[in-house]
């Protein structure tokens, strides 16, 4: 028996048909595993993302909190005074009237400078200016310190001055 190889006849139909060409192994293993690669980078920055977004909102909660406390700490270091005042002063100034031109007079007979004067009050010099102006009236907590101020003598105020200006 004797085997003959025939060449395949290729008619006009058959040059339409298309061969399917296989598939490169390499390339589809490459294509699954960027994509399940992809996938699994995915999952990670989901939980990344949302414990990015957790801090941002406890951060603004925290600066919020922080701006809270600064307002707090502003409003509580303007109430309180800002020099010790030098003269003893009596809590009972209810019966106290302020006169601008006695403040001016006594302020004056003590031989005493506005920022002095200032001093021993517990107030700065500006304040002493407008209260003496007439312009405004003093706060309650000033009231008992210019009413010791009239007890005063040149020497006592001039060494409360000098004893106030080394402490501060």
């Amino acid at each position: 028996m004797s085997i003959r190889l025939v060449k395949p006849r290729i008619t006009a139909e058959a040059q339409d048909v298309t061969i399917p060409v296989m598939p490169n192994i390499a390339s589809i293993l490459k294509a699954e595993i960027s994509r399940v690669a992809r996938k699994e980078v995915r999952n990670e920055t989901a939980a990344l993302k949302k414990a990015v977004s957790a801090y941002r909102g406890d951060i603004a909660q925290l600066k919020r909190h922080v701006k809270e406390l600064e307002a707090k700490l502003s409003r509580l270091g303007n109430s309180s005074p800002k020099k010790p005042t030098g003269l003893v002063l009596e809590d009972s100034a209810e019966g106290f009237r302020f006169s601008a031109k006695g403040l001016a007079s006594h302020r004056k007979r003590l031989n005493l400078s506005a920022a002095d004067c200032g001093l021993l009050l517990g107030a700065s010099d500006q304040s002493v200016y407008k209260w003496e102006d007439g312009k405004v009236r003093p706060r309650a907590k000033h009231l008992p310190a210019i009413a010791a101020l009239r007890t005063l003598t040149k020497k006592s105020a001039a060494d409360l001055v000098k004893s106030l200006r080394q402490t501060a």
